[in-house]
């Protein structure tokens, strides 16, 4: 398995919204970061950055380079991915982490996006899936590999609480509507699916999201959930 670390390649500056996104690689497999780079390398606006062969290694790559998204395996030598994309939401907003593996099981997507990580994907995404998640993440948005998504649903079915509950006090800065769209966001609606169910348009609904996640202090829909089922606002079915 190949430890080595290329040069890292600074890119225009964030600032400029017709800049790439950049992206670093962290896998332990060099073979894999190829097919990887030449299929980000080759979109208009992408470009990669850095590589890197584990979490530790990553970690030190990126406090010499800016980068937008970190495509991160979860199970590397040294440090793991999961452990790796905690030490970066530490550090702050930016950059965001989209976790990568061949194992298709809940607890990997669980701890992953309990860490921070603002997606969850198969390393088998068809290209255009891939490319898709990471402009969706880049934008703030989360992503989950449907796979899991529909066992995670399973398995956390959300029931609504009754309308007599109070409020979890950490949830108290927000207004009922924003209480309300928070609670359709845990139950895994995107803004679209959101809009229609509340008459809303979905510009409206991004906002009372992007409030939320602000009033909260979270970093985009992930945290959203996590926070949703460990203050009770949802509950898992059986609980």
């Amino acid at each position: 398995m190949s430890q080595t670390t290329p040069e890292p390649t600074e890119a225009p500056g964030s600032a400029d919204p017709a800049a790439p996104i950049r992206i670093v690689l962290v896998d332990d497999q060099e073979l894999l970061r190829t097919g990887f780079r030449m299929v980000l390398n080759s979109q208009p606006d992408m470009a990669v950055v850095g590589e890197a062969g584990d979490g530790q290694v990553a970690l030190d790559l990126l406090t010499r380079l800016q980068a937008d998204v970190v495509l991160m395996d979860v199970r590397m030598p040294r440090l793991d991915g999961v452990a790796a994309t905690r030490e970066i939401v530490v550090r702050g907003e930016r950059p965001r982490v989209l976790m990568l593996t061949t194992f298709d099981l809940d607890e990997y997507a669980f701890t992953a996006l309990k860490a921070g990580a603002s997606g969850f994907l198969l390393k088998d995404v068809p290209p255009p899936d891939l490319l898709a998640a990471i402009r969706a993440v880049h934008s703030g948005e989360a992503v989950v590999a449907p796979s899991t998504t529909r066992r995670l649903l399973d398995k956390f079915a959300p029931m609504l609480p009754s309308e007599s509950e109070p409020a979890p006090p950490e949830l108290t800065v927000l207004t009922d509507r924003e209480h309300e769209v928070l609670l359709l966001v845990a139950q895994g609606m995107s803004n679209a699916e959101i809009a229609g169910k509340l008459f809303l348009s979905e510009a409206t609904v991004k906002t009372h999201v992007g409030r939320i996640l602000m009033k909260l202090g979270l970093r985009d829909r992930v945290q959203a959930v996590v926070l949703a089922y460990e203050t009770g606002l949802v509950k898992a079915r059986g609980r």
